[in-house]
């Protein structure tokens, strides 16, 4: 036997040991797993490779340190409205809110995610407005500016962002800029080296030690947010880029759903924020200082109660698909979903599937096309149970639509970062506001009837009729789309 021979064999083996520990010792999710098994044995060397890049699990490391949230109050805060909650103490200042009680009490429970209730929000669908409204109340801060963003990119809008944040720098006010390395993978320092000369900060999430090659690629911070003065938060869909602006001629108009926060759910952002930048510098930590968590002179009167919830793959919990499905399960008349990617693990298509078969209006919009090919092959792949069952799929027409929102029976809602996908779910470390209110219900929804009226429906006759090669691309993708 020649040493290519033995070699060979010494490989087969060893990727027969690998395979066996994935399924006896990781603990993974099953879906996962056997997507994992199918990769090791049809591409067995190379499925080896993938795996030590792609399959690491980051659930029982603690990346993020909670320490000094005392200082601020929210710890006492969460246990408080943890006990008023179990005791049926907590002094609810909206009937949907108190409605709502059981949802509330499971994310405040597994996220510590408190609900407050005296909230400004602001919608925004249109990247050109969000912008604009942003870069004005980042002109006008006087004490701070965190940024974070998953995507930033160095062109006409990114240099003006830049440019902006120099400027302020240059004032004195204290300026953060986080971005994540896989995300932003076209940028570096170098592009912020005016800001960091004007005395500007930039952190990045999960950096590659060795230039082109992370091994923690498959973990990205997919969060975007901006806390200006600890006043004013902005969170949603758009990153920095001029795509964003619907200036991208593949793309066409970019239409999304961002918000823009007053009143105390600035306060957890502004925390959610201080955890990702201590985890990505910890070199130039940043403290729980009463500047960055300042009290409102004049909060919004009849205020929107939200609650900020974040999962990631260091959570115990997937807490933002958790809520969904518990919202969907609550729907007594109607679900809306917005997303660019609809790939929902089985207990999500579970809660969908028995919606509509029990005669709810679920209508789900997709983007008419891709900016990730493979994953929009698996979320047609999708569509067809659900189809069956009565729900419906809206195709969006008019451009490419990004938007991450729920809407159920016009009451209750989230906009943020999260897709409705098993990486955004388990992979992903994500951010979304959960909100409790009729009037803010009623205007997504009919945000959505508006988008619905420049779009196609995917009847299931339509659906049928796709091509047998469309067909086998879509299975295909379905199989991997545990690990997409």
């Amino acid at each position: 036997m020649d040493l290519l021979s033995i070699a060979v064999g010494l490989l087969i083996f060893l990727n027969m040991i690998f395979a066996a520990i994935i399924v006896f010792m990781e603990r993974r999710d099953v879906h996962a797993t056997w997507a994992w098994l199918l990769i090791l044995v049809f591409i067995p060397y190379l499925g080896f490779v993938l795996y030590l890049v792609l399959g690491q699990n980051l659930t029982r490391k603690r990346l993020f340190q909670w320490e000094g949230i005392e200082k601020i109050g929210l710890k006492d805060l969460i246990q408080k409205q943890r006990h008023d909650l179990d005791h049926n103490r907590f002094a609810f200042k909206s009937e949907t809110s108190k409605s709502n009680r059981n949802l509330i009490s499971m994310l405040l429970n597994s996220d510590g995610a408190v609900l407050t209730e005296d909230n400004e929000v602001g919608v925004f669908t249109d990247g050109v407005d969000k912008f604009s409204q942003l870069l004005t109340d980042i002109a006008q801060a006087t004490d701070h500016i965190h940024m974070q963003y998953y995507i930033f990119r160095n062109d006409t809008l990114g240099k003006r962002v830049i440019d902006l944040l120099t400027q302020k720098a240059q004032e004195g006010v204290i300026v953060r800029v986080l971005y994540d390395d896989m995300g932003s993978r076209k940028l570096s320092r170098k592009h912020f080296q005016v800001l960091t000369d004007a005395g500007g900060e930039v952190g990045v999430f999960f950096p590659s030690r060795i230039p082109y090659i992370n091994s923690r690629l498959n973990y990205r911070n997919h969060r975007k947010m901006v806390i200006i003065d600890g006043e004013i938060a902005y969170t949603g869909g758009f990153n920095v880029g001029d795509e964003y602006l619907g200036r991208s001629k593949k793309m066409g108009y970019w239409r999304d759903s961002h918000l823009r926060l007053r009143g105390a759910s600035v306060r957890a952002v502004q925390t959610r924020f201080i955890l990702d930048w201590n985890q990505a510098s910890k070199d130039k930590t940043i403290d729980y200082e009463p500047h960055y968590f300042p009290e409102m002179i004049d909060p919004p009167k009849n205020g929107i109660s939200t609650q900020i919830v974040s999962s990631g793959p260091d959570a115990e919990w997937e807490d933002i698909k958790n809520g969904y499905i518990k919202m969907i399960a609550s729907a007594r008349e109607s679900v809306y979903i917005q997303t660019p990617y609809f790939i929902p693990d089985a207990s999500l298509l579970d809660a969908l599937r028995i919606a509509a078969l029990a005669g709810k209006d679920v209508r789900i919009m997709i983007p008419n096309k891709p900016d990730h090919i493979f994953v929009y092959w698996a979320t047609y792949a999708h569509m067809g149970e659900l189809l069956k069952a009565g729900a419906r799929f809206y195709i969006y027409d008019g451009g490419f639509i990004h938007a991450k929102m729920i809407v159920v029976d016009d009451s209750i809602s989230s906009i943020g970062t999260a897709n409705i996908d098993v990486r955004s779910f388990r992979l992903n470390f994500e951010m979304n506001v959960f909100m409790y209110d009729r009037a803010m219900g009623e205007k997504l929804a009919a945000i959505f009837e508006e988008d619905q009226e420049i779009s196609s429906e995917m009847t299931q006759q339509r659906y049928q009729e796709r091509g047998l090669w469309i067909r086998f691309k879509e299975s295909i993708a379905r199989l991997l789309s545990p690990i997409l």
